[in-house]
């Protein structure tokens, strides 16, 4: 009779058991597919949202302006993820509201005086990366080109629909200072690039009042 009870308890144990490890597979694989729907449809969502607002401000290029043979030339240095670039919630938080406080005729961006330096630094450590490898040959004694660049953040509003987007900006400071299109425009490689020249235009402006809102960094090449 002992021998029989242990036996019963025993298979109800490992009935149990059964059933706990397959209940737990259970919950884990529900909780799996449930997270994976609410992430695609949250995503699909943001997305759409994203394109009815025509506003792209999850991601931030860097761009260079150059001014070459009469022409603008529009080069991208890198683009990320604004996570990427602003490591902090509180900054990114600041640099959107700056972004959405642009507008088509004044499209760089109004950051508070105290944050200025801060949030382009992110920008600049990431522009910094690069640009090593020229540092490292002058350091080394070898000859290299050093420029002088102004770098400051925008959120053009482009095209017929005005869409926006986050950019960090740079040109010549030497350019930025004396400015050589105020009143003319260049050559464009694209007719919409007429919209940068409103944006240079107006950081050359504010590079004479408030030099604050840039930041002048280096580079060898």
């Amino acid at each position: 009779m002992i021998l029989l009870a242990l036996t019963v308890n025993g298979d109800e144990v490992a009935a149990a058991y059964t059933n706990r490890i397959l209940t737990t597979v259970l919950v884990a694989a529900t909780t799996s597919a449930a997270t994976f729907a609410f992430t695609w449809w949250w995503a699909r969502r943001r997305a759409l949202q994203q394109w009815h607002s025509k506003e792209f401000l999850d991601r931030i290029i860097v761009s260079l302006n150059i001014f070459s043979d009469g022409y603008l030339k529009i080069r991208t240095v890198l683009e990320r993820s604004i996570e990427e670039v602003f490591l902090n919630k509180v900054a990114i938080a600041k640099v959107w509201a700056g972004a959405r406080a642009t507008t088509a005729d004044n499209p760089v961006m109004p950051i508070p005086r105290e944050d200025r330096w801060f949030l382009l630094n992110f920008v600049l450590n990431a522009v910094a990366e690069h640009f090593v490898d020229g540092h490292i040959r002058r350091d080394a004694g070898m000859p290299v080109t050093t420029v002088r660049y102004a770098l400051f953040l925008t959120c053009e509003l482009v095209g017929e629909e005005r869409i926006r987007k986050v950019r960090a900006m740079l040109i010549r400071a030497d350019l930025l200072a004396e400015f050589p299109h105020m009143d003319s425009m260049p050559q464009l490689e694209n007719p919409w690039h007429a919209d940068r020249i409103v944006t240079l235009r107006r950081a050359a402006e504010l590079y004479k009042k408030e030099p604050d809102n840039f930041l002048v960094l280096e580079v060898c090449v």
